[in-house]
């Protein structure tokens, strides 16, 4: 009870103001909304709202744009005051989202293609992984002209230690404190390789440079201010790549870590039915071809055969991929005193410790 209080605390901290935008029914009708909370730019999920009206005419979609703490929180609190909350939440803190699953705070969802779903992606048909993302090595093509950039960790230490002072300063990643994708990819990273900490004492001496967000790093990288930048999120790289020719990217070949943006339907829903309808949607080939081809976010199902999709991921590269399983595992990563110590041991081997 005291931990759920405290997590509560911690979530409404944060600002609770929303972006609000609302999709009529193509059909004209109107006494059916579905509520969307999610952390999708709407902008970017106009096409995933389009698609899904253009199969659900008589369906208004009232979509929140909010930051991931905030959809926990307003979910929370909306539930706890006897009340109704989203239909759907849609957000990039998978944490967070089992956590609201595990918790009580999720309901089971029939949708049809769940049953066909990868079992790492689908926990007790609550909640379910929707896109698959990883996490990727950039660099700054002109300095690697006629050279192979590293593409393992083992290879990004040995090149650190060949470039000596040329390298300073000029590699950057996130600053986990600030970037929660950043702490889950460092997490991953130390369950799956117990070397990590050699590769943050590598990157310490080179005076590594932290950033909160996936674009301040790519913006060095495109310049040539860094030449690499390590553990970034796989589909902002390779979106920004395409615009920015500078810009390459490598799949780590030791193991390449991978998250999921998770959906789910709230247990105090107004209208559990209609947010099972968008969920099975977004699941379904023609809501995961969008999520890959408009979007630019890989898709979970096999049945998406684009290069930017699970399956060819998975035929290309095999069991190099480490999917973040969807899982009371992921709780782990919201317990304030091993944050705090995985935190300290970072800093400290970036100080060479």
């Amino acid at each position: 009870m005291l931990m759920r209080l405290a997590f509560v605390l911690m979530l409404s901290c944060l600002p609770a103001q929303a972006e609000v935008f609302t999709f009529p029914a193509p059909s004209g009708a109107s006494d059916k909304v579905v509520t969307i909370y999610s952390s999708l730019d709407e902008r970017l999920a106009q096409p995933l709202i389009a698609g899904f009206q253009a199969e659900n005419p008589d369906v208004t979609v009232r979509y929140e744009d909010l930051l991931t703490g905030q959809i926990a929180t307003r979910i929370i609190e909306e539930t706890d005051a006897g009340g109704m909350t989203a239909d759907f939440a849609f957000s990039s803190a998978m944490d967070l989202q089992v956590k609201l699953a595990n918790d009580g705070y999720a309901q089971e969802a029939q949708v049809p293609e769940s049953a066909a779903w990868p079992r790492w992606a689908n926990w007790r048909n609550m909640a379910f992984a929707l896109t698959f993302e990883p996490a990727v090595l950039v660099y700054y093509r002109p300095a690697f002209s006629g050279v192979t950039p590293p593409s393992t960790r083992f290879e990004l230490v040995e090149w650190l230690a060949r470039q000596g002072a040329a390298a300073n300063g000029r590699i950057g990643t996130y600053d986990i404190e600030k970037s929660a994708v950043g702490f889950l990819f460092l997490a991953r990273d130390q369950e799956h390789y117990p070397d990590i900490w050699s590769v943050i004492r590598a990157m310490g001496e080179a005076e590594v440079q932290e950033f909160p967000t996936s674009q301040d790093i790519l913006e060095r990288v495109s310049d040539g201010r860094l030449l690499v930048g390590y553990n970034i999120l796989g589909s902002y790289a390779a979106d920004w790549a395409r615009s920015h020719p500078n810009v390459g990217l490598v799949l780590p070949r030791d193991f390449t870590v991978v998250v999921s943006r998770v959906g789910l339907v709230p247990r105090a829903a107004a209208r559990p039915d209609l947010g099972a309808r968008f969920l099975g949607f977004v699941m379904s080939k023609s809501g995961q071809t969008i999520l890959a081809e408009k979007l630019r976010l890989p898709a979970v199902s096999l049945e998406v055969s684009a290069e930017n999709s699970a399956g060819a991921m998975e035929a290309a590269l095999g069991a190099q991929l480490r999917p973040v399983p969807v899982s009371p595992g992921l709780l782990v990563y919201l317990d304030q005193s091993k944050r705090a110590r995985l935190i300290a041991r970072w800093q400290a081997a970036l100080a060479g410790r």
